[in-house]
């Protein structure tokens, strides 16, 4: 009963599965640092070949110079009786040989003599040679495919005073030479297999499965970064991988607890687009009071009543951008020319109302022509912010209410100076500066004012930085486009 060949697709479908498998292997890590190591290995082989090749030729050739020799002796204790054509057929072929003589006590003899030799004859003088001749030659030796013979001219171990001179086949060197070479390449691969393989193992155990343990714990996190069971719980190691664990376990940290503020944030800005309508309401109702203080004879009424439309009409424009801050969004600002001492005086006196009663020292150096280009609202809100935490920090820290600002103007911005006589921010507080819900200095403070002032002044081009702080003090610089 004969076996029934396979179908060619079962024959494409096994050499592709075939194909995958070897892909699979050597795309990955372990596979090819296999691959690697059994290159390297080669490599350092191949450049090391030619001289042991060179080494092995010099010791065949000495090997063959010293049997000539031993042949030499066997002749000289037959030389009382004749040696026959049977004695020396049998003494070169013991020796590989075609002809030997040798130079002793300044005598040249031909001890042994098989005939003529109808090759060519290349001669190897051991004595002589150095090691950059061995290597050409061993070369030269592989590459031969005529008939050769080779004299070879040494000096006999046991009598080094004497010369051998011997001619032998080169092919019989030649087949040693290749059969040597086999040899080594085959050592040279099973050392790269079992480096190779032992180098597998320990950087299996002892570095890819680290990194394939860290690859899943992202897998998992990626799939519910909130939920605290998929985060990787790094292993007591020193090394970079000890680290690599350590820094994935605080990067998941963090972005969990950024994923859970951003919910906060999200069912927050849920809750104010609930009551947005409501409070827009509210105000309008504010607003009508406003409008009638406003109209009463009272000096000191209607400016109370002035100042309370410029709030209630900030809060009303406030609560219809609500959902665009919902969305981590500021509405573009609506420039125009602003005077910057009217508008600073307007945000001092609305935040010393509403944080120290009216009372505190208020000093306003900015020159009264001094314009910017910018949106007001923005503008009221950016230094209210500003003006308001300096005051809470004066006022908690029982400090002398007092306030100044001040300007200058280059490169087409206008920089102002705000300064306050506080004890100046604390370590956190200048970590975190700028950061939302983290900044504040108050247990009851959000630390979103300088983060929304920041953001308005960035919106114009410009920005907000904290130029110094301390125990006499903190200044902040706001730059903002200077008017044409």
């Amino acid at each position: 009963m004969t076996d029934t060949p396979p179908s060619p697709r079962t024959t494409q479908r096994l050499r592709q599965a075939a194909v995958d498998a070897c892909r699979a292997v050597f795309e990955s890590l372990p596979g090819r640092l296999l691959l690697f190591t059994l290159a390297f290995v080669m490599l350092a082989q191949l450049l090391i070949f030619l001289p042991l090749a060179a080494q092995f030729r010099t010791n065949w050739l000495s090997d063959q110079a010293e049997t000539a020799f031993i042949a030499a002796l066997a002749a000289d204790v037959a030389r009382g009786g004749t040696l026959g054509d049977m004695e020396v057929s049998e003494l070169l072929e013991a020796s590989d040989a075609v002809a030997v003589a040798r130079v002793t006590e300044g005598r040249n003899e031909l001890v042994l003599y098989g005939g003529p030799i109808d090759a060519p004859l290349v001669e190897a003088d051991l004595r002589n040679e150095d090691w950059l001749f061995r290597i050409s030659a061993a070369a030269r030796t592989f590459a031969i495919t005529e008939e050769r013979y080779i004299r070879i001219i040494a000096n006999p171990q046991a009598r080094p005073e004497d010369i051998i001179d011997v001619i032998v086949p080169e092919p019989a060197l030649r087949e040693d030479l290749i059969a040597y070479s086999a040899g080594l390449f085959q050592l040279s691969f099973f050392i790269a297999v079992v480096t190779g393989a032992l180098l597998y193992v320990t950087l299996l155990y002892a570095f890819v499965r680290p990194m394939r343990r860290l690859a899943a714990a992202m897998a998992r996190f990626q799939k519910d970064p909130l939920d605290p069971r998929r985060g990787i719980v790094p292993e007591n190691r020193r090394d970079e991988i000890g680290q690599a664990q350590r820094a994935l376990a605080e990067m998941q940290e963090d972005v969990r607890s950024a994923l859970k503020q951003r919910e906060r944030l999200a069912a927050l800005g849920a809750a104010v687009s609930k009551i947005n309508h409501d409070l827009r309401n509210v105000l309008a109702s504010a607003q009508l009071v406003s409008d009638r203080l406003v109209s009463f004879e009272d000096e000191r009424v209607r400016k109370m009543g002035a100042r309370m439309v410029r709030a209630v009409g900030r809060g009303i424009r406030l609560t219809e951008a609500t959902l665009q801050y919902g969305k981590a969004e500021e509405s573009p600002p609506q420039t125009m020319r602003l005077n910057v001492r009217v508008a600073l005086d307007e945000a001092a006196a609305d935040a010393m109302a509403t944080e120290s009663g009216g009372e505190g020292k208020w000093t306003n150096e900015i020159a009264d022509e001094l314009s910017i280009e910018a949106d007001p609202d923005h503008v009221h809100r950016i230094f209210l912010n500003l003006f308001r935490n300096a005051l809470q920090a004066m006022t908690a820290s029982a400090c002398e209410i007092r306030m100044a600002v001040r300007g200058s103007v280059a490169g087409g911005f206008v920089a102002i100076e705000v300064e306050d006589g506080g004890p100046g921010l604390p370590p956190r507080a200048q970590d975190h500066l700028f950061q939302p819900f983290t900044s504040s200095t108050r247990r009851e403070g959000t630390g979103l004012g300088l983060s929304t002032a920041r953001e308005l002044a960035r919106a114009h081009g410009g920005d907000i930085v904290m130029v110094r702080t301390g125990p006499s003090g903190t200044v902040f610089s706001v730059t903002l486009p200077l008017a044409d």
